[in-house]
């Protein structure tokens, strides 16, 4: 996101309830940055989270057990007997 311009930037209402975003305040006071700055990460943190379950989800989906432990059995492949 550092490299985006203020043109690449859209505005976005975001309804919390009081509770949070009390929460929120204080944090961000504590921590000196702002509540938008909080959010962007937060959100970009979760996309990030997401994104890496799926590549995880889908290595596993095409990994062959058969193979791994062929590997692992070979001369030097981790089986210490």
């Amino acid at each position: 996101m550092c490299s985006e311009t203020m043109r690449d930037i859209t505005t976005y209402s975001l309804r919390l309830p009081n509770s949070l975003k009390q929460a929120l305040r204080e944090v961000v006071q504590e921590d000196g940055s702002s509540i938008n700055q909080f959010i962007v990460m937060a959100v970009a943190e979760k996309l990030a989270a997401m994104k890496t379950a799926s590549i995880f989800e889908k290595a596993r989906q095409e990994a062959n057990l058969d193979t791994l432990l062929q590997m692992l059995n070979r001369k030097g492949g981790g089986n210490s007997s």
